[in-house]
């Protein structure tokens, strides 16, 4: 079993619709498979991408499925998702 799972949304960072469903993706899948933390990849940027990614994550219906977030201590320009 995998420690963690890690997404990258440089590649679509332009795109709200994929921005939402690479996030979804990876906490649905992270909850299902019982990995212990997921690592979604945002830059370190202007905190726009970040902002937005901590938001969703605050929705209802994502906030069920994990234990806590943060942004990474070591590099702010990742959010790490504890399940």
């Amino acid at each position: 079993m995998a420690d963690k799972i890690t997404v990258d949304l440089h590649p679509i960072f332009r795109s709200d619709r994929d921005i939402d469903q690479a996030v979804r993706n990876v906490i649905f899948r992270a909850a299902r498979e019982r990995i212990p933390m997921a690592e979604i990849i945002v830059g370190k940027g202007k905190k726009t991408l970040q902002n937005r990614v901590v938001k969703m994550l605050g929705a209802a219906h994502l906030k069920r499925l994990y234990r806590s977030v943060e942004v990474d201590p070591n590099n702010d320009g990742r959010v790490l998702v504890h399940f």
